[in-house]
């Protein structure tokens, strides 16, 4: 038998213009306990200081209370407590808002109700924030579109302070396009409108929604399904003179095109597009390059060397296989290369006094986690890079730990046989690339 959210997923699907005006039942107690227990017990606390295990004893007493706000359409979103993350590189944070964690299950829950919709509408362009559609899926899919299209030029592009210029009034817009039920409509008000904690004041929120929360997730890719992906799809593509393809991972994405000039057209009307719902591209960040497997060709006749491409991490860049045929190279990009040795040494720093166990498995985890991200086909050098760095600095930490302490490479080969150092490995080598894509 089909679940409600299986139901409604088949009627999105059955009718792509079917407005859904009864959805908040589906929105039950079960799907809040369910949504709670998804959270980890580590993630942080909310304004009201409440943790993850105190919001689990105490469920009954206030779930309740909060369905019938949410059905008498009286629900009123916690305040959010905002901090600040450092960015990758740079000297100014990234803010993030930080959620009570029942408001973070109700979300969740709402997530998994407007996801059963909306999973049925997004392209096949759109990655991200959605359920089992990440990074890697994105990647591939641009590997096989430059190698296997009619590929040129690639305009590589971001959103300047996606989260923070959202405007309420055309999301709202967008998602009244398919949700007709007041109930639900006023729970993504209340969320967007919903206060800021920041220094010990409550200060109003009248653009943008807040990183931190699932619901922002969701309604960050309605927004650009519509303000971008269904326009290319819709309006772009028809009038191009050759082909294009858009590959979009949140507010992150590339366009590959055939001709130059399509290129060159379709930035200079990108910028007017979103300028029109409070949107900006990042300058910084948006370069449009030869790039692909003609453009390979005729750079080679031109004894010219092409630029690179830099999406979700990667560094890509056009190269020839063993036997002689275009493929795309990749390796880490160096910024990221670089984050994640600095995040190494303070580890190691740190840990160098703990148990020899203790500290391989740390270490092996962050390298675990690096691996799966980073170990695609192509990239072996760059993990083999990342590996001789660990060892080193790890010797040099546990040499450091005492004034007659030093290490020796002798001794330090012993103590590896004991607690190893996970090798490097490609989680998604070539052969594996074409069956993540999705076109």
């Amino acid at each position: 038998m089909q679940t409600g959210l299986e139901r409604i997923a088949a009627k999105a699907r059955s009718d792509a213009n079917i407005k859904f005006t009864s959805l908040a039942h589906h929105i039950t107690d079960k799907l809040i306990w369910d949504s709670l227990k998804h959270i980890p017990c580590s993630s942080a606390k909310g304004a009201d200081e409440q943790t993850v295990n105190e919001a689990k004893e105490t469920f009954s007493s206030w779930v309740k209370e909060m369905t019938t706000a949410m059905h008498r359409c009286s629900y009123k979103a916690p305040v959010i407590r905002r901090v600040y993350i450092p960015k990758p590189g740079k000297s100014e944070k990234r803010p993030i808002g930080v959620p009570t964690i029942s408001d973070r299950a109700l979300q969740r829950s709402a997530y998994l109700v407007l996801s059963s919709i909306y999973e049925e509408d997004f392209l096949k362009c759109s990655f991200g924030g959605r359920p089992g559609i990440g990074p890697h899926n994105a990647l591939c899919t641009f590997n096989e579109i430059v190698a296997g299209k009619k590929v040129s030029w690639v305009l590589e592009a971001d959103l300047k302070n996606f989260f923070g210029s959202l405007n309420h009034g055309w999301l709202l817009r967008f998602v009244e396009h398919r949700v007709g039920d007041p109930r639900i409509l006023k729970l993504i008000r209340s969320w967007l409108k919903a206060g800021v904690l920041e220094d010990g004041q409550i200060k109003e929120n009248f653009e943008g929604t807040p990183q931190g929360g699932s619901i922002s997730v969701i309604l960050s890719n309605i927004y650009l399904h519509y303000v971008l992906d269904l326009w290319f799809d819709k309006v772009v593509k028809p009038r191009l003179n050759g082909e294009a393809y858009l590959i979009r991972y949140l507010d992150d994405f590339v366009v590959c095109f055939q001709y130059q000039k399509d290129a060159l057209n379709f930035k200079e009307v990108l910028n007017k597009r979103l300028k029109k719902f409070s949107l900006e591209i990042q300058p910084t960040k948006t370069k449009l390059v030869e790039f692909g497997r003609y453009a390979h060709k005729w750079a080679k006749k031109r004894n010219r060397k092409l630029q690179t491409v830099y999406f979700l991490g990667f560094t890509h860049f056009c190269t020839r296989n063993k036997a002689g045929n275009f493929m795309v190279g990749r390796k880490t990009e160096k910024s990221r290369q670089k984050r994640s040795l600095a995040k190494l040494s303070k580890v190691m720093q740190v840990i160098r006094h703990k148990p020899l166990k203790n500290q391989s498995i740390e270490i092996n985890q962050i390298l675990q986690g690096h691996y799966a991200y980073y170990g695609m086909g192509g990239n072996i050098n760059a993990l083999h890079r990342t590996y001789r760095f660990v060892e080193n600095y790890w010797r040099k930490m546990l040499s450091s730990r005492s004034q007659r302490g030093k290490v020796t490479w002798e001794k330090f080969q012993k103590i590896k046989e004991s607690f190893p150092l996970q090798k490097p490995r490609l989680y998604i080598p070539y052969v594996r690339m074409k069956s993540l894509s999705v076109l």
